[in-house]
């Protein structure tokens, strides 16, 4: 087991205020130097996903001690400025990429993209001259999952009894029902976002943290030591307990 805590931050969907929050819990807690895993989905229906990706950049840059991961938005925003792709299989609703529930359209937006163009391409060229590069690259590079000791990291989860090694790549940021309705034990506590809940959820195998920025609710950021899982708040530790 690790000797020092692991903090995670659920999806943060272009909420950089929430971002900037959950991020003050956890220096509050841990200090500057705490080691801590974003989930993915940074980009999408927030304000603001020019600058969570900027923040992340820079604290990166900084030396922070962080690991951002892939989320399938995060996916579907490098697919639009590389191919103008508009919908992914996988999407639930078939929704095009720039609908407001997917919320590819604000992420444009928040780098000042002409969003009165219509064409795809069009659009696509367009937003390639307002975003920098090296935010295409940073989405490009970014791991699809994290693994310390028996904690694995991922945004959306895993194929259950496939090895690491074997998954589909798109599974660990697209899969849902296969993962979640799994029961048994996992080899490692997965620790993942993608599918919005009500509030962080513990459910013994897993420990779902997307609390619904996408949809107006609070970003969850986390504390995990060993397999105890804690939430951070204004008053500090709050256990999260597995599920009955």
């Amino acid at each position: 087991m690790p000797s020092d805590p692991i903090y995670a931050i659920g999806d943060i969907h272009g909420h950089l205020d929430q971002l900037d929050h959950a991020l003050a819990l956890i220096e509050k807690d841990g200090g500057p130097d705490a080691q801590v895993v974003f989930l993915g989905d940074l980009v999408d229906r927030g304000p603001d996903s020019c600058g969570v990706i900027e923040r992340l950049q820079r604290g990166i840059a900084a030396g922070r001690n962080w690991t951002v991961l892939k989320g399938n938005h995060d996916a579907m925003f490098q697919a639009f400025l590389e191919e103008a792709e508009l919908f992914h299989p996988r999407t639930r609703l078939g929704l095009s990429y720039l609908d407001s529930t997917i919320g590819g359209s604000a992420t444009l937006a928040s780098y000042g993209s002409d969003m009165r163009l219509t064409d795809p391409e069009d659009l696509r060229r367009d937003a390639l001259e307002h975003i920098p590069y090296r935010h295409l690259e940073f989405i490009r590079q970014l791991p699809l999952y994290h693994q310390v000791a028996d904690l694995l990291f991922v945004h959306a989860g895993i194929r259950p009894e496939v090895a690491l090694a074997d998954q589909d790549p798109e599974d660990l940021y697209w899969i849902r029902a296969e993962f979640l309705e799994h029961p048994d034990p996992h080899p490692w506590l997965v620790v993942h976002g993608h599918t919005a809940v009500q509030r962080a959820e513990h459910h013994g195998n897993r420990v779902n943290l997307d609390s619904g920025a996408g949809f107006g609710r609070p970003i969850t950021a986390a504390v995990i030591a060993g397999r105890n899982v804690w939430e951070l708040g204004p008053f500090g530790r709050q256990p999260l307990l597995p599920l009955d």
